[in-house]
């Protein structure tokens, strides 16, 4: 495993592809300690960190800043929307924007992912336990297809529970459960993705087109939503991610 400084997506399994949606490796540069700006995206992930253990880094609603250590290495397990909760074995709305001790949550195993592990026998180790907790207790099938309706630009979170056949009360019940947070919210985080993952991909920045292409009603809808989800206007984000 490459273990220089940055951060690096693996693919998981094709069978566990319904509930992980990637496992990564992040590197801290060994000279000074790295601050990094964590952004909404709608999953979450379970962690080991170098030197300290295992953590879960629940669903977030805001912007989550966080400084690593010189050398850090992290190892991580990202679930899918959807499938956090039911891996977990806890409502996610219970870790709504809160990093916890993996060993306080029932659904990962206890024990397994001391500090003093190697970067590559974590690797390891997380990716056969996430695997394990997504078999155990698989996502719930709805919210992931409710999560796969939402993700479409121009998509109504009013609409989807008509959609799914479901009534509007349950559909946020069971969002909240698997996701940490209601249908709306969701659709949100899930359109905001859509704009930082063109604004990472390069090329020119047309803030106006690429609003309209993400699903905002118009420039300053985005405005006020990046301003909110991730604390900078979509100019100075797109200036600080390149």
């Amino acid at each position: 495993m490459d273990l220089a400084p940055g951060y690096t997506e693996f693919a998981p399994g094709v069978a566990f592809k319904a509930g992980l949606h990637c496992l990564w490796v992040s590197v801290a540069p060994g000279c000074q300690a790295e601050a990094v700006q964590v952004l909404p995206d709608a999953c979450t992930d379970l962690i080991w960190q170098s030197g300290v253990g295992a953590f879960v880094a629940g669903p977030d609603t805001g912007p989550a800043p966080t400084e690593w250590r010189p050398g850090t290495v992290l190892v991580g397990a990202r679930f899918r929307p959807g499938a956090g909760g039911a891996a977990l074995g806890v409502p996610l709305s219970e870790v709504l924007d809160q990093r916890m001790d993996a060993d306080d949550l029932p659904g990962v195993p206890r024990g397994r992912l001391p500090g003093s592990l190697s970067p590559e026998e974590a690797m390891r180790r997380v990716a056969a336990i996430a695997a394990q907790m997504v078999t155990e207790r698989p996502p719930d099938r709805l919210v992931l297809e409710a999560t796969r309706l939402l993700g479409r630009p121009g998509a109504r979170a009013e609409l989807v529970a008509g959609q799914l056949g479901i009534g509007e009360r349950q559909l946020r019940r069971r969002c909240q459960a698997a996701v940490g947070y209601g249908p709306r919210m969701l659709n949100r985080v899930l359109r905001f993705r859509r704009f930082v993952s063109r604004i990472d991909a390069g090329g020119a920045v047309d803030l106006a087109t690429i609003a309209v292409e993400a699903g905002y009603a118009d420039q300053a809808h985005l405005t006020r939503e990046s301003n909110e989800l991730a604390g900078l206007t979509p100019a100075a984000l797109a200036r600080a991610r390149r």
